[in-house]
């Protein structure tokens, strides 16, 4: 499985405390960690966690 740009020989950079198990999100560091620098949740008008999404996904290049 690729690694994304973001992790290097010194290991990967991840927001403390954020899972994610999405395998095809180029912030996913392989470990079910985010690596992105932020990230954006939503919609506003969710009501429960079954309505929310992750707005910084993006996918793997293949």
């Amino acid at each position: 499985m690729e690694q994304n740009q973001r992790c290097g020989a010194g290991g990967c950079k991840h927001i403390k405390g954020v899972k994610c198990d999405v395998e095809n999100c180029y912030y996913n560091d392989c470990a079910t960690h985010c690596t992105a620098t932020e990230i954006a949740v939503g919609p506003h008008s969710a009501d429960c966690s079954g309505e929310t999404l992750c707005a910084t996904f993006k996918p793997k290049a293949e």
